[in-house]
């Protein structure tokens, strides 16, 4: 990705032309491609990978369909403007080879590395930026929560095919990776289509996997190309080894756990302690074909909780929603089903306290006696005949809208406090795709929804007042508070990564103050299981990524899969690989 004479120079002209040299141009200067410091060098590219995936998603298109899966599948086939240095966070050259911003840091011009190319071996320009941005943009089109960021901006403006223009209407230390993050679709491809039904079918795509075999409730496949215009950065070396990654479809994880210790699952990130500390008492385990570690590193803690529909009665009611978190026992749960594994979550934004920053939180005990005065003061009374509350001729009766058996056992503990002190819980349960469906209309009372985080707090989306109307966004809750707006709005403009961290830390108060959530619990540290036939980075995952960093650094070994057949064969033990890792130790010594 490094700059040509040819492209310098007219990088330099363009500048002189529309009078900002004074502007800032990226990257800085110095900056040269290099191979990844987590890449390995003994990395071999083949082979496959199979990996565990939820439900079969009701679209593969991210732009549509906002989840973990189908962003792992989106970003593997469409590049963004911009990439990003896996340890310093340091914005990189993506399809962008150059960029620059204005001192007023309201526009923003980009370069498209004249390399760049479809897998149709057409170029890739500006044209397919600006049709990107509006077909994200248009009001027809059901890309709910990623309208966020992008409706700061005006429509961009083509200078010519290999440089685009967007101009913000307002400063936000977001806007250089809102547009620079965006991933970039063909328009060739795609403009005589209607945007709303792209959900299975990517015939032409820039990066470096293409969309092999797609099965519903089986599994979906990503196959490396050989002719990705890219393949010889340095900064690809090491990266995106595997030649074929099959995603398996699971509704339920304990089908899924079934199916890893047959082989039929290469890697299972696990997210159950019972299944940690008891499943895996088995001789695979024990004799170190498959692998147990646990991976601490930097990954952003997000949270995960009852999310409570505060558009509807009765959760409209603060102190009743503080009631509902006081009825849950999380700590039994924790202790009889989960070994005392998870600490208790008292924020939505837990990695951002340390001994330096307390939480101020609250820490939400279970507490019943508590619960009842809440209820009565919100105007609950019981009546004596059903046992059940009432209000204004009211039962209190509502749907937990839930997606997966798994969550039985919890709600059997919950539904019996919650009947104890008179209110009836009904398990509504549905696959996937009506559950989606259901929380894009806002259609449900309660659910469980975990949400993960990232480096850079942005409260916008999930809090701000204007977001709780927004289909498909992620303002579930429908949480509305004019002075968590003010503060949103007062760190947009701050770009210093601490002080704005102060703000949301301000902004996690007032909103736990609401009780939008129960919430629940969480680990801060990734465990993994996975069949011993990788070569890897020592430091086994990313400084900030979870399982899915495996994707982009692992490779298949053959010499270690020859040696773990030859080991099951003979019934005997493969050497152990370490069961702690710790990112900053063995990247230090690396």
């Amino acid at each position: 990705m490094m700059t040509s004479a040819k492209t310098a120079t007219r990088v330099l002209c363009f500048l002189s032309a529309a009078g900002l040299l004074a502007d800032q141009v990226f990257p800085r200067p110095g900056w040269k491609d290099e191979m990844s410091p987590l890449a390995s060098p003994y990395a071999v590219v083949g082979g496959e990978i199979s990996i565990l995936a939820g439900p079969t998603p009701k679209s593969l298109n991210y732009y549509l369909d906002n989840n973990t899966l189908t962003a792992e599948l989106f970003g593997a086939m469409y590049e963004s403007l911009l990439g990003m240095h896996p340890i310093t966070l340091e914005d990189e050259p993506g399809l962008a080879e150059k960029w620059s911003i204005s001192d007023d840091k309201l526009t923003f011009t980009f370069w498209i590395d004249e390399k760049a190319r479809w897998s149709d071996g057409k170029p890739l320009t500006a044209h397919d930026v600006k049709w990107t941005f509006e077909a994200i943009m248009n009001p027809k089109n059901m890309t709910g929560v990623h309208k966020v960021s992008l409706e700061k901006f005006e429509t961009p403006e083509v200078v010519d095919d290999s440089t685009i223009r967007f101009v913000a209407k307002e400063v936000h230390w977001r806007n250089l990776r809102a547009v620079g993050g965006m991933s970039i679709l063909p328009k060739h491809a795609f403009e005589a289509l209607d945007f709303n039904k792209i959900n299975f079918e990517f015939p032409v795509m820039s990066g470096l996997y293409r969309l092999g075999e797609f099965k519903e409730n089986m599994y979906v496949t990503l196959e490396r190309r050989g002719d990705w215009w890219n393949r010889d950065a340095p900064s690809a070396r090491g990266t995106g080894n595997f030649q074929t990654m099959k995603f398996r479809f699971f509704a339920e994880r304990e089908n899924a756990f079934e199916a890893f210790k047959k082989g039929m699952i290469d890697l299972y990130p696990v997210y159950t302690s019972h299944l940690w500390v008891k499943e895996t008492q088995i001789e695979s385990v024990r004799k170190n074909w498959i692998v147990k570690q646990n991976v601490h590193n930097y990954n952003p803690v997000g949270f995960q909780g009852f999310a409570m529909n505060t558009r509807r009665p009765p959760f409209d009611d603060v102190k009743v929603r503080k009631a509902m978190c006081h009825l849950l026992n999380r700590e039994k749960m924790n202790e009889t089903l989960m070994y005392s594994q998870y600490f208790m979550h008292r924020s939505f934004y837990e990695d951002l306290y340390d001994k330096d920053h307390p939480c101020p939180n609250e820490l939400i005990t279970f507490d019943k006696e508590a619960a009842r005065k809440l209820l009565r003061e919100a105007g609950w009374k019981v009546n004596p005949e059903t046992g059940l509350l009432e209000k204004n001729g009211r039962v209190f009766r509502f749907k937990f809208l839930t997606r997966s058996q798994s969550t039985d056992k919890f709600l059997t503990i919950y539904s019996e406090d919650l009947r104890d002190v008179g209110i009836e819980l009904v398990a509504d349960r549905k696959d996937w795709a009506s559950w989606a469906g259901d929380m894009d209309e806002f259609n449900y009372e309660m659910t469980w929804a975990a949400w993960s985080a990232g480096v850079f707090k942005d409260p916008e989306g999930m809090w701000k007042s204007s977001e709780a109307e927004r289909q498909g966004g992620n303002n579930i809750t429908g949480f509305k508070s004019a002075r968590v707006d003010e503060l949103i709005e007062r760190q947009k403009t701050i770009f210093d990564v601490d002080k704005r961290h102060e703000i949301v830390r301000e902004v996690d108060h007032l909103i736990y103050e609401q009780y939008p959530y129960v919430l629940l619990w969480n680990i801060a540290n990734t465990r993994l299981l996975y069949w011993n036939k990788f070569g890897m980075p020592d430091t086994v995952l990313s400084k900030y990524g979870d399982e899915s960093s495996a994707y982009s650094y692992w490779w298949l070994d053959e010499d270690s899969e020859a040696d773990l057949e030859a080991m099951q064969e003979d019934g005997k033990a493969l050497p152990a690989r370490p069961a702690e890792i710790k990112f900053d130790d063995v990247f230090r010594k690396q």
